[in-house]
């Protein structure tokens, strides 16, 4: 049997979907992967049962907390975390204001192409970012 591997599953996402499921049921099954419930959910739509249990597990994605959340449906990994921004000197940033300055002088002495400017002076501003 293959394994597939699936992005993570976001928390808020799934809360959206199983609250909208009030007139949809069944599209927060789908999302987490669980395509036997949300046919289920979408097969029994009419009884009014679905979209009663769809806004009982939006509320419950929403009480549970991120941890609980990527424990149940995310195989216990969380959300890869995000890089900290660098933080960057304030004598750094002037530095770069000076070369960005400086750039821009050799561009309308056009000693450099537009092109170029442009690849430089995204060099000097991703050192900041």
């Amino acid at each position: 049997m293959l394994s597939q591997t699936y992005p993570p599953r976001n928390r808020r996402t799934a809360i959206l979907l199983a609250l909208a499921g009030v007139v949809v049921p069944g599209l927060h099954k789908f999302y987490l992967g669980q395509r036997g419930w949300g046919m289920a959910y979408l097969l029994f739509f009419w009884s009014g049962i679905p979209r009663i249990a769809s806004l009982f597990e939006g509320i419950w994605f929403l009480v549970q907390g991120q941890t609980a959340f990527d424990a149940a449906f995310n195989g216990g990994s969380a959300l890869p975390p995000q890089p900290a921004a660098p933080r960057i000197d304030p004598a750094q940033v002037g530095a770069i204001a000076d070369a960005l300055r400086q750039l821009d002088r050799l561009r309308q002495d056009g000693l450099i192409s537009e092109y170029e400017f442009e690849q430089k002076r995204r060099r000097l501003l991703d050192q900041i970012d």
